[in-house]
């Protein structure tokens, strides 16, 4: 649906995404001097006052693929910029979609409504030339030059945190696209993905469904405890994450997919050891480990670099990356567990140790956020994720098993 002339500041600020032209195409040579221009149309963002709420990130496409454009359009992005008028009425004929036009350094609407200034940033003088101030509000794409990206591009972030417009980086690939996505963490506005190649579209779509951006929530119930005991050695694996946890925070593990704890992290402080905030000793090497994309993983199979769910006591998750594993032989204790239903058994190995704990659904005044397995007993209501518990490789199928 094109931007109206009575909404397009209010689109433009809230979702802008662009593209370049090809390096071989006129209006290029336009774009490398749109620092200057820049200076001459008082382009500015305009300050607000307060932080606005946290918007999804946002991507516009510049392709002159349909195969992209069609995989563009099936993962819900539908706004692409056009050179030219007659491809973009083209592409609208046979799709829903958000044409957008180049022209010079500016954007257009299908209504001829400006709608962003694109600004090349190659050095640091024309990195400075892109500031809010409180002159006029518009948007601007960046397309970074010279081979610095990581820096301008935090730069950026850092200057126009708590703005109302919005400023998107230019990527010709996906990796590139994470990288704005991520700078100082908040990252830019959104990204301008200009390619030819379908797999980056589904490489960013997968990138985005990983990183939780919706914050959805995974659905966890309680289960009470039927069974702990004590049952010997075996090799357990502690992971090491690239992230801090907070208090409620942990893995969801278990020896069926279709029943998996919340494994606390050693976030906690004890008196004896100091609390290790990144790690989640989380069970012996068969279990199954909750991973991005709703797959599981054997706890075997984490490596530096793999990426685990993070989920808290209310179900809220996001996604880390995996920094280091170690599996040590350590006594273990084997905890069962029954929904409240009573009619299916979940269970678990877990070290013999003070630090290890499953996490409750108990909080408010009492505090307590997790039990320790060596405080473990009977009776006591611990947090679990019910799933499909047919797995090929990972993944959820539907067919008969038996677990026990």
């Amino acid at each position: 649906m094109a931007v109206s002339s009575s909404s397009a500041s209010a689109k433009a600020l809230s979702c802008l995404h662009a593209s370049l032209l090809a390096p071989e195409t006129p209006q290029r040579t336009v774009v490398a001097a749109s620092a200057s221009l820049l200076r001459r149309a008082s382009v500015r963002m305009r300050a607000s006052a307060a932080a606005p709420a946290e918007l999804k990130k946002t991507v516009w496409v510049w392709t002159e693929n349909r195969q992209v454009m069609t995989a563009a359009v099936e993962r819900g992005w539908s706004t692409f910029l056009f050179g030219s008028k007659d491809l973009g009425k083209d592409w609208s004929s046979t799709a829903r979609i958000n044409p957008l036009f180049i022209d010079g350094p500016n954007i257009f609407d299908g209504e001829n409504q400006k709608v962003a200034v694109i600004s090349q940033v190659s050095s640091p003088r024309e990195l400075e030339l892109v500031q809010p101030d409180s002159v006029e509000a518009v948007n601007v794409v960046i397309d970074f030059r010279g081979g610095w990206q990581v820096i301008p591009a935090e730069n950026i972030v850092a200057a126009f945190q708590g703005c109302r417009g919005t400023v998107l980086a230019v990527s010709t690939n996906s990796n590139e696209a994470q990288v704005f996505l991520e700078a100082l963490e908040q990252g830019l506005d959104g990204v301008v993905l200009k390619v030819d190649d379908m797999d980056d579209i589904i490489k960013l779509k997968d990138y985005f469904d990983r990183r939780n951006e919706a914050k959805s929530q995974l659905p966890l119930t309680k289960a009470t405890i039927s069974k702990v005991d004590v049952v010997g050695m075996g090799d357990r694996v502690c992971v090491d994450l690239c992230s801090i946890m907070r208090p409620g925070e942990g893995l969801l593990v278990g020896s069926y997919a279709r029943g998996m704890f919340l494994v606390h992290s050693e976030c906690l402080e004890t008196n004896y050891i100091a609390s290790r905030p990144f790690r989640v000793n989380a069970g012996p090497v068969h279990a199954y480990v909750t991973v991005p994309g709703g797959k599981t993983s054997y706890l075997s199979e984490l490596r530096s670099g793999k990426e685990v769910i993070v989920v808290d006591q209310h179900g809220l998750w996001r996604t880390v990356v995996v920094g280091r594993v170690k599996i040590e032989s350590r006594p273990l204790i084997l905890v069962e567990a029954k929904d409240n239903s009573g009619d299916d058994t979940y269970s678990i190995f877990l070290q013999n140790a003070e630090t290890v704990a499953l996490v409750t659904h108990e909080s408010g005044s009492s505090g307590r956020t997790a039990i320790p397995v060596t405080s473990l007993k009977v009776g006591d209501e611990v947090l679990v994720r019910k799933q499909g518990g047919a797995r090929h490789t990972g993944i959820e199928i539907q067919e008969f098993i038996v677990e026990k």
